[in-house]
């Protein structure tokens, strides 16, 4: 199938910033929505950020003006630059893509995949 590997999560300040990627690897044939989630401890995982294959963005309320999301099709790559980091943000961040991949009898199939994810500490 699929796999996605996330990097750049790690301990910031308030204030702040850090950069996300997530790279897609496998029989890839396609990548439309790509996706960053987080997930803080007791709390439902919540969308942040989406992007379309054509580069449409979407983001939660909570992070206008400070996160972008941006990719790089050519790699299956999706970035997620984070600034102005408040406490509140920290979480386990997690990507998630959807598209089409090719099986080993060449039959295109649809996928949708998460990252493992990484941690993002945010200190007062």
């Amino acid at each position: 199938q699929v796999q996605l590997v996330e990097s750049g999560g790690g301990l910031v300040q308030a204030g702040g910033s850090l950069r996300l990627s997530c790279a897609a690897s496998g029989r890839i044939f396609s990548i439309n929505a790509m996706a960053w989630y987080r997930q803080a401890p007791g709390k439902q995982r919540d969308l942040v950020a989406t992007i379309t294959s054509g580069g449409s963005t979407n983001y939660a309320d909570s992070v206008k003006g400070r996160f972008t999301i941006s990719r790089d099709n050519a790699k299956n790559t999706v970035y997620l630059q984070m600034n102005s980091l408040k406490p509140e943000d920290t979480a386990v961040y997690y990507c998630n893509a959807k598209g089409v991949y090719t099986d080993p009898f060449r039959i295109y199939r649809d996928f949708g995949s998460w990252g493992q994810g990484t941690q993002v500490t945010v200190s007062s």
